[in-house]
């Protein structure tokens, strides 16, 4: 089975409104190891028994995007070379364009299912190219999505609507959202979780919270229903000073155990 590799990626020098997810990594990881709960998955695997599971700590940034950028895909390429499989911790959704790049560079045009409130398509946003709010705009132009599947969506702009119309971007609605209506993906397949995709009454602590979100039920049910060999994942978005006791960031370390246990159940991508 594949070994996984967590990483954390703390930086928000691409958010737009607030800056704060910076410290997601180290408050998702804080509960991830905290004796508070255990490192069993709902798919019965356990992160260190039976899952080959390492944590890398975070990657030292710059917090500037082009120098930051190359170190992600550096970190990524060792991690595909040595037949391990990247599991990061945003930080803000913009991270999401060099690991999916370096991703793509090992094993080509990825299938990406992305679980997010927002479509993350903007051509540029307040005049940014690289803000958390266009790094799928960035990947499809790159040519690096064979398929982009997109859940949780329930602030589509005109705009955005236009650009996955260019891009054939695939969202399912939340209007009448059952997980039956979410495809299993081929693989190579690249999970994206922003936390903000799953409703504020159970993800408070997010910069962009937006009502009439998924539950983590359902999100665990699209989750576990994909059945391709993973190539790389992450969770983003976290922002600690919006928590509320703690319980975005225990989510978030639920979703490590349960995106780690996944890789570890679908096996290794094989050309």
């Amino acid at each position: 089975m594949p070994a996984i590799r967590l990483f954390g990626l703390p930086t928000d020098i691409n958010s737009s409104f607030e800056r704060g997810a910076a410290g997601g990594p180290a408050a998702i990881r804080a509960a991830l190891w905290s004796d508070r709960g255990n490192m069993a998955s709902e798919l019965g695997g356990e992160i260190g028994t039976d899952i080959a599971f390492t944590d890398d700590g975070d990657l030292p940034l710059a917090e500037r995007t082009v120098e930051d950028d190359a170190a992600i895909r550096r970190h990524v390429a060792m991690l595909c070379e040595d037949g391990e499989v990247p599991l990061a911790l945003g930080g803000d959704h913009a991270v999401s364009f060099p690991l999916v790049e370096a991703a793509a560079t090992c094993f080509g045009p990825l299938h990406i299912l992305h679980i997010d409130a927002h479509p993350d398509l903007y051509a540029d946003f307040e005049g940014n190219p690289r803000s958390h709010a266009s790094p799928f705009a960035r990947i499809c132009e790159a040519g690096h999505a064979a398929r982009l599947v997109q859940v949780g969506i329930r602030t589509l702009t005109k705009h955005c609507r236009d650009q996955a119309d260019r891009f054939g971007v695939e969202i399912v609605p939340m209007a009448g959202f059952t997980p039956d209506a979410v495809p299993v993906l081929d693989g190579p397949l690249y999970i994206s979780i922003d936390l903000d995709g799953i409703d504020p009454s159970e993800a408070p602590g997010v910069a962009h919270p937006e009502p009439g979100g998924l539950t983590v039920r359902e999100v665990l049910a699209v989750l576990h229903k994909q059945t391709a060999p993973i190539v790389g994942a992450d969770i983003v978005e976290h922002h600690p000073g919006r928590d509320v006791g703690g319980v975005t960031a225990i989510l978030g370390a639920k979703l490590v155990r349960e995106v780690a246990a996944l890789i570890d159940r679908n096996g290794p991508y094989k050309t």
